[in-house]
């Protein structure tokens, strides 16, 4: 799975002109990334760097990945991008390939996973107003999640962070505990059968890295049935692969009626799909649309990533260097208890998380890890996400766990 790099002059990067162009809506780092093979990236300057980012859990095959050239020139050559007013055979081929191997019958494309929890949130409206007969419908999610950044997505996300300034927000939703049987009682009771839809994550990535507890999302799933409550499943950052299953759910014994994906599923090329039950599926033409989703050249793609995570067995490598990872990660955290509270996750999902006593932060660790060459990304000001593409090799944990482990050693000693 290792791939050798290409070697290219490496370019000065100008920072400053950069800045005075581009809106500063991102804390970006002092890097400028130019080149990539496998899970490995190189900036400007030429230094070389691991990735334990893969573009926030996006780059399924890593960087410049034969299976993805191949896709993408096969595909320019032929027919880039027409309307959805006629019928696409990539587009046919994928939700195909999605409905086979997953719970769903139906399938909506888009072009990013706040796309695909918009389409989601529609149709649960939708629905509530068909076939529930609710007039004013309302969306529980947890505290903590994160679905987008729209204003609908980040109206369902339960962190004020996201939404402040950004009032009024629409209407319609609240929020309950994540792993809260109680809560979620509560908050149905409190509607009095105006809850049309549950929205979550089966594991929180940019709360902090929480898994979804088995018994809970099951009682979820009784609850939704009895009520004819619709269970949407965010899946957009544990979905295709990276827990070591191919969808999230599949850890916790469920089904949902509608789930949502994007990141992963194009391994960095931009698409988002909705997934849903045929039970549920309300939708007529012109209820929903997107000019660019599903369009040939990100479906075929998408395809080809679907085909090679099969083909190349990355589900079982996911599982089996997950949990490698999560084996060093645990021994760092036992070297560094002081600092180091736990360490959770499924698969090639993992967070390190930071004592709340500690004067450490996420930001420390990451930037303590990037001088020593490996990118990684915060989930939350106390915990470090490690989401490395799922062709990462054996080789390549071992060298980001001695790199974390000297970082820390740094910053502590």
């Amino acid at each position: 799975m290792t791939q050798t790099a290409t070697v290219t002059t490496p370019t000065s990067f100008d920072f400053a002109e950069f800045d005075r162009y581009v809106m500063g809506t991102y804390a970006r780092f002092p890097i400028a990334l130019e080149r990539g093979r496998g899970c490995r990236l190189w900036d400007s300057e030429g230094r070389e760097y691991l990735d334990f980012v893969a573009g926030i859990a996006t780059c399924t095959l890593g960087h410049a990945h034969p299976a993805l050239i191949e896709a993408l020139t096969e595909q320019i050559h032929q027919l880039h991008h027409v309307s959805n007013l006629y019928y696409l055979r990539a587009q046919g081929l994928l939700a195909k390939w999605l409905v086979e191997h997953s719970s769903g019958d139906r399938v909506f494309f888009c072009n990013s996973g706040a796309e695909a929890n918009e389409g989601a949130i529609k149709l649960a409206r939708k629905y509530a107003h068909v076939k529930l007969g609710i007039d004013d419908p309302v969306i529980l999610s947890a505290h903590a999640s994160f679905h987008g950044r729209t204003l609908a997505t980040i109206t369902a996300t339960g962190q004020p962070k996201y939404q402040k300034h950004f009032t009024p927000l629409p209407t319609g939703f609240d929020y309950i505990l994540y792993n809260d049987l109680g809560g979620l009682q509560a908050a149905l009771d409190r509607y009095h059968n105006r809850v049309c839809a549950i929205l979550l994550e089966p594991l929180q990535g940019e709360g902090g890295v929480c898994p979804g507890e088995r018994d809970y999302f099951q009682a979820v799933r009784s609850l939704c049935y009895e009520r004819g409550i619709l269970l949407i499943l965010d899946e957009v950052q544990v979905g295709m692969g990276r827990t070591g299953k191919l969808w999230g759910y599949e850890n916790l014994g469920i089904e949902p009626d509608i789930f949502t994906t994007a990141k992963g599923l194009g391994g960095g090329i931009p698409i988002g799909a909705m997934v849903c039950k045929s039970s549920c599926d309300v939708f007529e033409p012109g209820d929903h649309a997107s000019t660019f989703g599903g369009n040939p050249l990100a479906c075929n793609v998408a395809l080809r990533v679907c085909e090679t995570i099969l083909q190349q067995n990355l589900l079982a490598n996911a599982h089996d260097r997950g949990q490698q990872l999560r084996q060093g990660l645990e021994s760092i955290a036992q070297d560094f208890a002081n600092h180091i509270a736990q360490v959770r996750g499924w698969g090639l999902i993992q967070g390190l998380v930071i004592h709340p006593d500690s004067p450490l932060v996420a930001r420390d660790i990451v930037q303590a890890c990037l001088e020593r060459g490996l990118l990684l990304v915060p989930a939350g000001v106390k915990v470090v996400r490690f989401v490395p593409p799922l062709i990462i090799t054996a080789e390549e944990i071992e060298q980001a766990l001695q790199r974390v482990r000297a970082a820390v050693a740094s910053l502590v000693k």
